[in-house]
């Protein structure tokens, strides 16, 4: 189920409820995000984009940010702005 996968990646990112790990977050924000959950596309992108559990990759940080953005993600929507300002 995407929303319990996208729960279970925010918490591990997070820390709340379980010792904080970003390659777990990772790992259940990528299992979501294939599901096509926009919010799991977006905390994927965004870990991409900073190297937070996974090595930096602005190309698939801007895949992941494109899709959330596609099902109207304010918050992939505004990054997909910053990212490309910063690397045109």
């Amino acid at each position: 189920h995407a929303l319990a996968q996208h729960n279970l990646g925010w918490s591990y990112y997070s820390g709340k409820g379980v010792k904080q790990n970003y390659q777990e977050a990772a790992k259940w924000y990528r299992k979501a995000a294939i599901q096509g959950y926009s919010g799991a596309q977006y905390g994927l992108a965004y870990m991409y984009e900073n190297g937070q559990g996974v090595e930096q990759d602005f190309t698939q940080a801007l895949k992941w940010y494109q899709k959330a953005a596609a099902q109207e993600h304010a918050g992939a929507k505004k990054a997909l702005i910053k990212l490309r300002s910063q690397n045109p």
